[in-house]
C-alpha cells in the first residue's frame, strides 16, 4: 500500500460545519424572525453598473449607510471617481456557476485569472485548482481580493487568496473597482479591488442544489449549498451559519498524439516549428499543424549514429520510423527536410507526442464551512464574531508516461532484439542515443489539498462626535493555509538510467550497476510496450514521491473610522481615517530527493538514503522537485482620505474633490506612500455626470518573491541555440530579498449618463484608463535568457548550463528583480437598460453589455538591448484588444429566461514577431524573430439560462454555457505540451447545468 506524505485526514471539520449548517437550517422556522428590510435607493435601476452610485446597505458600517468600495468615506450623497461594477446576486444565481469565481471573471476588464481550467500542464507551480482574479491583465498578485472589506490569508506563497475558499451562497454582491486603490485599501490593489460583500444580516433559510455535465460526458458537477440565520433578543442577537460542498468532476487527459478526452478532435499538435537558421531570408518560425518530435516516439527510438531512424513496436519489433516532412535521419541527431531549432518534423508518426497527454481541467472538491455570530451592544452598534473554514483539494495530470529524449543505451543490452545487436556489430558501435516516450509507464497524477482556517473578532458602528455622527470599523483576522502537493507515478531520474542500464549475470537479466542492483534496483525493458514489473515501478516511481507542505499565516489588525467634520457651502467635509497591522509568515518543506537532504527534509524509511542520488542538491525528480523555504515580514500602515464638496446648486451641478493618502512601513523594504485625487461633477444636464482620479499605487514583493523556495520545472524540449539541438533541461526559479515595491501610477477619466427623465432605467458609462508600473518585479523566460547570451550579451551567459556531462545538470537560473516596466491603457464601456412591462407584457426586459478595450500593454524588461514588448492583442497571454459581456434577460412572476455572449477579438501569438515570406525576411532576433504565420483567432460563446418559479420560495433553473460548442483556436508555442490557452479560451465545449433553489 502506497504511503502518502503529510497526506491530512478528511477534512472533518468543514464537513462538521457543513452538517451543523444544514441542522440549524432545518430548525430555522422555530428560530426565524422578520428583519428590518435594509433601505432600498430610489435612484439607481436594479442593475448596477459602474456609472452609478452603489448605494447598498453595507456590511461594514452601521445599518443604512452607503459605501462604495474604493473610498473608505462613508457620507450621504457622496460619489467615489473610480468606477465601480457591481454583480448581484441574482446575477450571480442566474449564472448557475459550480463556483462564484466563473461568474465573475467572465468581466472584460478581468484578464489572466486562474481557475480549474488552468495550470493543469504543470507539476511544480503549486497553482492547480487555484482559483484567483486579475486585473488589467496585471495578474492575480496585483489585483487585492477582499471579503467583506478585509483581507484573506493566502492560499499559497504569492499571497492570493482562493476564491473556492469563500463562503459564496452568503455572497449578495461583488464589487469589482477597475482602478488603482493602495490609498485606500493598501499594498496589492494596483489593477483594482474585488470585493465580495456577505449578507451580515441574513435571517431565515435558503439551499441551492444543482448539477452538470459537460457535452462529452465529463467533468460531472455537484453543488449543495446551504445557510440559516436566526435573530434572538428583539434582533439583538444574530446567528449565521453556512456549509457548502462542491464537486468538479474534470475533464481528464486523452492519449498520446492528438487524442483529447471524450470525442473532442480540435487538438492539432500546432506549433512554431524553428528552422533554427536566422539569416537566410526566410522565416526562421513557421506555424504547423501535426509537429512531430522527432528525438523520440511512443516506444522508443534510436536518435543518434548509423542505426537512427530504428523505432520500436508495442511488442518490441524494431521498424523504420515514419518521420514527417518526408525527412529521412542523417546519422548525426538531425533529420532531413525538418526542422533542427527545436527538433520537430511535420506530419509522420505523432503517436508518442505527449501534449494531448494534459488534463484540460482539474478535478475540484471543496467544502466550505462559515459561522458568524453578532450582537447590537447598543443601537447602531455591534460586535461579532466570524469563522470560515474550508478545504479545496484537486488533482490533474500535467502529462503522460515519461518523456526522455535523450538516453545512452549499450548495445549490448541483453532487452535489444538480436537484429539490433547485430547491427551494432556490424557499424562498429557499443552504444547509442535513445528517446521514448515511456508509454507503459504509469502517467503522473499530481494532487493539491489546501485547508484554511479564517477567524475575525471585530465591532462596528456608530457614535456621535462635534456636532456629527461617525462610523467606526474594527476587527482582528488571524488565517492559516495548510497546503499539500502530492506527486504520484514520478521517474527519479538516476534510477531510470540504472534500471534501464541492464546486463547478464549468471543467466539472468540485472542492473549493470552493483551499487544500484544492492539498492533494490529492478531492469526494465523500454524497447517496446512493455510494462515494468511491480519490483522495478517501485524502485523508479517510488510510492513516496515528491511532496511540498507549507504553511501561510496572516495576521491583520485594523481601524477605520468615517465621518462628517463640518458642514461647508456645498456640503458637509468628510473625513476617514485608520491604521493597520499586518504580519505574513511561510514555510515549506519538500521530500529528501527533491529538496536535497537536510535536517528539515532528512533521509527516512520512506525516503532512504541511495548513493546514486544527488543528496545535496536534490533534484532528482523528473518534476516535482519541491524545495524548502521560510520567510516573514510585517506591515504598519496609517492612511487618512478626505472629501471636499465643491460647489452644489440647479445652475452648474454638484461636484467634489476626494483625496487619500497612505503610508506603508515594510520590514523588508521601508517606508513608501500611496495617494490619490479625485472628483467627480453631476453636471446640470439631466442624468450626466463627468469622473476623474489619479493615484499612486504600489506592491510590495509577495513572501513567494523574497523568499521563496527555489521552484523547479522540467523543460523537456529546451532549444539550444549554440548546437542547434533540443535538450532537456531544469528552469530553477529563486527569489530575491532585496526586492523593492513596485510603484504604480493609474490615471482613470470618464463619463456617465445614467436615468435620465426621459428614460428611466437607462445607464451608460465610458471610462479611459492608463496605468504605468515601474520597478516590477519580474523575470526573463529560459529561452530569452540563453538566446540573449547566445546573441552576445555576456550578461545573460552566467546563468544557465545546456551540456552538461553530469546526470540532470543541464539548467537555467531564473530569478525575479526589479528591473521591468509595464505600461497599459484602454477604456471600459458598460451599457444597462431595464424596460418594465416590455410592449405590455408582464415582467421586465433587461440589457446590459460590458466591454474593455486594451489599447496597448507595453512590457520594458528594463535590460540593455531587449526591446520592448506590446502584449495588447496577444492572444497566447491575457489582454486581447477587445473583451465583451452582453447579457439580455426577461423575467416575471413565472419564469425567467437569460441569453449571454462572451467574445474577444482576433489577435496574434506574440507581437514581438516579424511577419515574412521567403526571400523578404530580415535577419531574426531574440527581439524579432520572424514568422511566416502570426494571427490567432478570437472566439465567440453563447449561453443560455432560465429558471422556473415553484410557489413564492423555489425555483428549477438551467445554463447551457457554450451552447454552439465553440472549440478553442491554437496557441503554438515553440515546445511539445498541449498548446492552448485557457485563461482565454473554453477548452471544455458545451456544458449543460440545472439544479433547484428555495429561499424562505
Amino acid at each position: 500500500m502506497r504511503v502518502r506524505r503529510h497526506q491530512p485526514r478528511r477534512f472533518v471539520t468543514a464537513t462538521s460545519t457543513f452538517v451543523l449548517a444544514t441542522a440549524l437550517a432545518s430548525a430555522a422556522p422555530a428560530f426565524a424572525q422578520e428583519a428590518p428590510a435594509p433601505a432600498e435607493d430610489q435612484t439607481s435601476p436594479s442593475v448596477p453598473l459602474t456609472g452609478q452610485d452603489t448605494l447598498i446597505e453595507d456590511t461594514q458600517s452601521g445599518p443604512g449607510e452607503v459605501v462604495v468600495t474604493g473610498t473608505r468615506i462613508i457620507s450621504s450623497g457622496f460619489t467615489a471617481p473610480t468606477p465601480t461594477t457591481v454583480i448581484g446576486e441574482e446575477q450571480i444565481a442566474a449564472n448557475a456557476q459550480p463556483n462564484i469565481f466563473n461568474t465573475v471573471a467572465q468581466l472584460p476588464a478581468l484578464q489572466g485569472s486562474t481557475g480549474a481550467s488552468t495550470g493543469t500542464f504543470s507539476t511544480s507551480s503549486g497553482t492547480q485548482g487555484l482559483s484567483s482574479f486579475s486585473l488589467r491583465g496585471l495578474g492575480p498578485i496585483r489585483t487585492l481580493t477582499l471579503l467583506d472589506g478585509q483581507r484573506v490569508v493566502g492560499a499559497n506563497v504569492t499571497g492570493v487568496p482562493d476564491i473556492s475558499m469563500f463562503p459564496q451562497l452568503l455572497v449578495k454582491r461583488v464589487d469589482v473597482v477597475t482602478g488603482g486603490a493602495s490609498a485606500s485599501y493598501g499594498s496589492d490593489a494596483v489593477g483594482g479591488v474585488v470585493n465580495f460583500i456577505t449578507d451580515t444580516r441574513f435571517t431565515g433559510f435558503k439551499a441551492n442544489v444543482q448539477g452538470g455535465v459537460t457535452h462529452y460526458g465529463d467533468d460531472g458537477q455537484a453543488l449543495v449549498q446551504a445557510a440559516y440565520g436566526g435573530a434572538l433578543l428583539d434582533n439583538r442577537l444574530r446567528v449565521i451559519v453556512s456549509g457548502e460542498y462542491s464537486h468538479e468532476g474534470g475533464v481528464g487527459p486523452g492519449d498520446f498524439g492528438t487524442d483529447l478526452a471524450g470525442s473532442r478532435d480540435w487538438y492539432r499538435a500546432t506549433t512554431l516549428v524553428n528552422t533554427g537558421i536566422t539569416n537566410n531570408g526566410s522565416p526562421q518560425f513557421l506555424y504547423r499543424d501535426f509537429a512531430q518530435p522527432y528525438q523520440y516516439s511512443r516506444y522508443g527510438l534510436i536518435n543518434n549514429g548509423p542505426l537512427q531512424g530504428t523505432a520500436f513496436d508495442v511488442n518490441g519489433v524494431p521498424y523504420a520510423f515514419n518521420y514527417g516532412s518526408n525527412g529521412q535521419p542523417l546519422g548525426n541527431g538531425r533529420v532531413s527536410n525538418c526542422f533542427p531549432g527545436n527538433s520537430f518534423c511535420v506530419g509522420g508518426d505523432l503517436s508518442g507526442a505527449p501534449g494531448s497527454g494534459a488534463s484540460l481541467k482539474s478535478e475540484l472538491e471543496r467544502i466550505n464551512g462559515s459561522g458568524r455570530l453578532g450582537f447590537d451592544f447598543a443601537e447602531n452598534n455591534e460586535v461579532y464574531v466570524t469563522v470560515n473554514i474550508a478545504q479545496v483539494t484537486s488533482n490533474n495530470q500535467p502529462s503522460p508516461g515519461y518523456g526522455r529524449p535523450s538516453l545512452t543505451v549499450q548495445c549490448a543490452n541483453p532487452f535489444l532484439p538480436q537484429s539490433i545487436r547485430d547491427r551494432c556489430a556490424v557499424a562498429g558501435i557499443t552504444s547509442f542515443s535513445f528517446g521514448t516516450s515511456n508509454a507503459a509507464f504509469p502517467d503522473p497524477k499530481v494532487s493539491t489539498d489546501r485547508r484554511q482556517y479564517r477567524f475575525v473578532a471585530g465591532a462596528k458602528g456608530r457614535f456621535g462626535l462635534i456636532g456629527s455622527e461617525w462610523n467606526y470599523d474594527a476587527y482582528y483576522q488571524h488565517g492559516t493555509t495548510i497546503s499539500d502537493i502530492n506527486v504520484d507515478d514520478i521517474v527519479l531520474q538516476n534510477r531510470y538510467v540504472a534500471a534501464t542500464n541492464a546486463v547478464t549475470l549468471n543467466g539472468a537479466i540485472v542492473c549493470a550497476d552493483p551499487a544500484a542492483r544492492a539498492a533494490g534496483c529492478q531492469p526494465i525493458n523500454i524497447f517496446g510496450g512493455f510494462a515494468p514489473s511491480a519490483a522495478a515501478l517501485a524502485y523508479v516511481t517510488p510510492e513516496n514521491g515528491p511532496f511540498q507542505h507549507t504553511k501561510l499565516t496572516q495576521e491583520v489588525a485594523s481601524v477605520n473610522v468615517s465621518g462628517d467634520l463640518f458642514n461647508l457651502w456645498a456640503g458637509p467635509l468628510s473625513l476617514a481615517f485608520g491604521g493597520e497591522y499586518r504580519s505574513e509568515f511561510y514555510r515549506v518543506n519538500g521530500d529528501p530527493y527533491g529538496a536535497g537532504v537536510t535536517g528539515l527534509s532528512p533521509n527516512s524509511p520512506e525516503y532512504p538514503a541511495d548513493p546514486l542520488l544527488n543528496s545535496t542538491l536534490g533534484s532528482n525528480w523528473a518534476a516535482g522537485n519541491y524545495k524548502n523555504g521560510r520567510g516573514s515580514y510585517h506591515v504598519y500602515e496609517g492612511f487618512a482620505e478626505l472629501n471636499l464638496p465643491l460647489f452644489n446648486s440647479s445652475a452648474i451641478g454638484r461636484a467634489n474633490l476626494n483625496g487619500a493618502a497612505r503610508v506603508t512601513d515594510y520590514s523588508t523594504s521601508g517606508t513608501v506612500w500611496a495617494w490619490k485625487v479625485g472628483g467627480t461633477w453631476d453636471t446640470p444636464l439631466d442624468g450626466f455626470r463627468l469622473r476623474a482620479v489619479t493615484s499612486r499605487d504600489v506592491r510590495a514583493p509577495n513572501l513567494s518573491e523574497l523568499f521563496a523556495a527555489p521552484t523547479v520545472t522540467t523543460l523537456p524540449n529546451f532549444g539550444d541555440p549554440f548546437r542547434n539541438v533540443a535538450v532537456q533541461v531544469f528552469q530553477n526559479t529563486i527569489g530575491n530579498p532585496d526586492l523593492q515595491p513596485e510603484i504604480a501610477r493609474n490615471t482613470e477619466i470618464g463619463a456617465v449618463y445614467a436615468n435620465p427623465s426621459w428614460l428611466p432605467g437607462l445607464s451608460l458609462s465610458f471610462d479611459y484608463y492608463s496605468i504605468k508600473l515601474d520597478g516590477v518585479v519580474s523575470t526573463l523566460s529560459p529561452d530569452q535568457i540563453v538566446r540573449f547570451c547566445f546573441e552576445g550579451n555576456q550578461a545573460f551567459c552566467g546563468g544557465f548550463e545546456l551540456n552538461s556531462p553530469i546526470q540532470g545538470g543541464n539548467f537555467v537560473n531564473v530569478q525575479p528583480f526589479n528591473l521591468a516596466s509595464w505600461k497599459t491603457s484602454g477604456f471600459d464601456v458598460e451599457a444597462s437598460y431595464q424596460w418594465k412591462k416590455p410592449m405590455g407584457m408582464p415582467g421586465t426586459f433587461t440589457i446590459r453589455a460590458l466591454a474593455t478595450h486594451v489599447r496597448e500593454f507595453l512590457v520594458d524588461a528594463g535590460i540593455p538591448g531587449v526591446s520592448v514588448v506590446d502584449q495588447a492583442g496577444a492572444n497566447n497571454g491575457n489582454t486581447p484588444n477587445w473583451k465583451v459581456l452582453g447579457i439580455q434577460t426577461y423575467s416575471d412572476d413565472a419564469f425567467s429566461l437569460t441569453l449571454q455572449e462572451r467574445w474577444f477579438s482576433d489577435g496574434t501569438f506574440g507581437n514581438q514577431y516579424v511577419v515574412c515570406s521567403v526571400g523578404t525576411c530580415p535577419t531574426s532576433t531574440g527581439n524579432n524573430p520572424t514568422i511566416d504565420y502570426n494571427r490567432m483567432k478570437g472566439a465567440f460563446y453563447l449561453d443560455l439560462g432560465g429558471s422556473i418559479n415553484v410557489g413564492e420560495q423555489g425555483a428549477f433553473f438551467f445554463k447551457i454555457d457554450n451552447l454552439l460548442d465553440h472549440d478553442p483556436a491554437p496557441a503554438p508555442q515553440t515546445n511539445t505540451g498541449l498548446d492552448v490557452n485557457p485563461a482565454l479560451y473554453d477548452t471544455l465545449g458545451r456544458t449543460y447545468r440545472a439544479g433547484f433553489r428555495v429561499r424562505f
